[in-house]
């Protein structure tokens, strides 16, 4: 057999989709991007939500909109994406990273606390893999910290503590507490990617909680602004009798979502579900199978959370890095591919290149050594996933 990772999951109803968009005229951002990003809200359980083209570009307009200069510290995991970490250089804001726990792929939450300082504005925790971060102790923390934080603007005041803002580019579907992901941090950003469980191809969705004092169209408008040149009327608008005059109100971004790529999304919407359902499906039989042989995993389901299953992550207990490389090689030679998630940031050039030292984040380095991550995606048949359990299974046993 021949598993391919992570391919997206495109039906005739996609394609039927985009042919619509292409046959209507509306290429760019028009109605189907403001009927998904009503679906996107009405999903997550809040009042508005903005589709862009990437999580990132969502993470960066919100720290714009948020107000963060290079005089602000941002706090991220060292075990994550560079997209995480990336938007805090973006605005120039100083990057803060805490290692994960010994045995969690979450930031260490004491050490959370005792990096927030006079100048933290926002924690940015990491939804990884689908499953939510224990958002109780996160926001018990910034709670905590609240007579350090030094609010500039308007927006920074109305909300009085440390910006809890979620890296939720793998959780679209997860919950938490019986409370949608999007619905619980203060800014949730999601990727909609081609490897995500829901798909525009490239794109994301940011959604926010209703802060007291602030009208969440002005939020919204603040968004259109930012990611659209500062253009006061977006293409859609421009379109009615006699409007064709807009202002330019600042010289910002261009990151907007098509209508070609929406019309993915709003398929995908209507299968969505289904989707995570299958996911939830794999997982178990993964889980039935690696479990008992001692290979870690990730829990996905509990009675506090239930995953959207982006990722299986597995770890071998006591392989070192060559190892764990063997290994893969070897489900390659199978005919599986699999994948790592993920290198710590201190380990990459452009970290490593602004001070930061693998050797401060002993925890993210001993997450990574043994970590492999399976195939797990909704193009899987019942035969291909029992031959990857077969084949992990045999390949595994030699290194326990």
């Amino acid at each position: 057999m021949k598993i391919p990772f992570s391919p997206p999951d495109i039906t005739e109803e996609e394609v039927e989709q985009v042919a619509e968009a292409l046959r209507s005229g509306w290429i760019t951002t028009g109605p189907k991007t403001k009927e998904l990003e009503r679906e996107v809200a009405e999903f997550c359980g809040v009042n508005r939500a903005v589709c862009l083209n990437s999580q990132t570009a969502c993470a960066e307009m919100t720290l714009r909109l948020l107000g963060i200069s290079e005089d602000d510290e941002i706090i991220v995991p060292a075990y994550t994406y560079t997209a995480t970490a990336s938007v805090v250089c973006h605005v120039g804001a100083k990057l803060v990273m805490v290692d994960v726990q010994k045995d969690s792929l979450e930031m260490d939450y004491n050490k959370l606390a005792n990096a927030i300082t006079e100048k933290t504005k926002v924690v940015i925790p990491v939804d990884l893999g689908g499953v939510p971060c224990d958002y109780n102790r996160i926001f018990s923390i910034v709670e905590s910290k609240k007579e350090l934080f030094h609010p500039v603007n308007k927006l920074q005041k109305a909300i009085g503590r440390v910006i809890v803002m979620t890296d939720a580019a793998h959780a679209f579907g997860a919950e938490w507490n019986g409370k949608a992901v999007g619905s619980i941090a203060d800014f949730s950003n999601f990727s909609f990617h081609a490897v995500k469980n829901f798909t525009t191809a490239e794109g994301g969705a940011v959604t926010w909680k209703d802060i007291e004092g602030i009208d969440n169209e002005e939020i919204y408008h603040q968004y259109q602004l930012l990611s659209l040149h500062g253009q006061s009327k977006d293409a859609l608008a421009k379109t009615q009798l006699g409007a064709w005059e807009y202002d330019i109100v600042g010289a910002w971004f261009k990151c907007n979502m098509t209508d070609v790529t929406a019309g993915i999304g709003l398929a995908q919407m209507k299968r969505y579900r289904g989707l995570l359902a299958r996911r939830k499906e794999i997982i178990e039989k993964y889980d039935a199978a690696f479990k008992p042989l001692g290979i870690e995993v990730l829990n996905h389901y509990t009675e506090e959370h239930q995953s959207s299953g982006h990722l299986y992550i597995t770890r071998i207990p006591g392989i070192t890095l060559e190892q764990r490389h063997e290994i893969i090689v070897k489900m390659a030679e199978a005919g599986v591919a699999c994948n790592v998630h993920y290198k710590p940031l201190p380990m990459m050039t452009a970290y490593r290149n602004m001070g930061f030292d693998i050797k401060d984040y002993p925890n993210a380095y001993n997450r990574f050594e043994n970590e492999i991550t399976l195939p797990l995606h909704t193009k899987l048949t019942d035969e291909e996933v029992e031959y990857v359990i077969e084949k992990y299974c045999e390949i595994v046993k030699e290194y326990l």
